[in-house]
């Protein structure tokens, strides 16, 4: 069950990160973001913000991979405390996701952060 939470994690982080370098680039999909306070092409600011969540998106995959014993083995000890901060981030995320106004958020971007936070859950567990 590990092996395949991981794996699921690892395709959705990357596709999350993915879109935020996407936005980033400057691709009009700013309104599926941000609770699409942006639609369009993000303004240069956002574009900068996009690369700082990208560095954070890229740290919980390391993380959670770490916690899942598929990369990093030396970080493991501070996986198994850090997973639990992502757990909460990804709560949180998912409950943003589905309140929001933005209608692409709640179809997109709500069932890929509840699976994110489900196979957090799951390798957090084992």
């Amino acid at each position: 069950m590990i092996l395949v939470s991981s794996v699921l994690f690892s395709v959705l982080i990357l596709i999350v990160i993915l879109f935020q370098v996407a936005l980033a680039a400057g691709m009009p999909w700013g309104e599926a973001a941000m609770g699409g306070k942006f639609p369009g092409k993000y303004p240069t600011p956002m574009r900068f913000s996009c690369l700082l969540q990208i560095t954070i998106l890229v740290f919980i995959g390391l993380v959670v991979l770490s916690r899942a014993g598929v990369l990093l083995p030396e970080w493991s000890s501070f996986a198994n405390t850090a997973i639990w901060f992502i757990v909460g981030y990804l709560v949180l995320g998912t409950i943003l996701n589905l309140i929001t106004r933005s209608v692409w958020e709640r179809r997109i971007w709500a069932p890929v952060t509840l699976l994110l936070l489900i196979t957090s859950l799951i390798i957090a567990l084992s």
